[in-house]
């Protein structure tokens, strides 16, 4: 009876809240569709302003795999984690995960293909990924689209909580499923 209503929930309380957002901006007199476009419109503007930004972060994340620079923090890297007793297949994981996120999750497809997703090197990887961000990502694209220039103490404390996350997702995952 409860998974019953939960599923009738769940599947009305999209369609409800569009719903009641369009009945009410009718009650009070907005034109609904004129807005709508207007909105259109400018998310088109920002798409079109953030078009350079996309395309210098695409070219970066390419140098950076290509030139081998990914291979040198990987070799770097790998005593350390063997160190603790870290898979160090999960290393591109968190070198990239700052970078790019659709390339961590072609290497997270990957670990999880490979190891399964039960496995402990599927687990970090997901706990992983669920507990950083795309910092460098991030920052290109928002500030980038506002005109923010000065983005040094934002990218210190994104790198921090990042490096937090990795760390946390490894040590948490190697105490409970290691």
């Amino acid at each position: 009876m409860m998974s019953h209503l939960i599923n009738i929930v769940s599947v009305w309380t999209i369609p409800a809240i569009i719903f009641i957002t369009l009945f009410y901006a009718n009650i009070k007199g907005v034109k609904v569709f004129d807005v709508f476009v207007d909105g259109a419109k400018e998310g088109f503007d920002t798409a079109i302003k953030l078009i350079p930004f996309l395309v210098a972060m695409l070219v970066g994340i390419s140098l950076f795999r290509r030139s081998g620079a990914m291979d040198i923090f990987i070799n770097m890297l790998a005593p350390v984690f063997d160190y603790f007793g870290v898979p160090t297949d999960i290393l591109p994981i968190a070198i990239m995960r700052p970078i790019s996120g659709s390339s961590v999750l072609a290497i997270t497809a990957e670990i999880l293909n490979n190891n399964g997703p039960d496995s402990l090197m599927g687990r970090i990887a997901s706990t992983m990924i669920g507990s950083t961000e795309t910092t460098f990502y991030v920052l290109t694209l928002y500030f980038g689209s506002v005109g923010i220039n000065k983005i040094r103490h934002a990218l210190t404390v994104g790198l921090l909580a990042d490096l937090a996350g990795i760390i946390t997702a490894i040590y948490v995952c190697m105490k409970i499923f290691g």
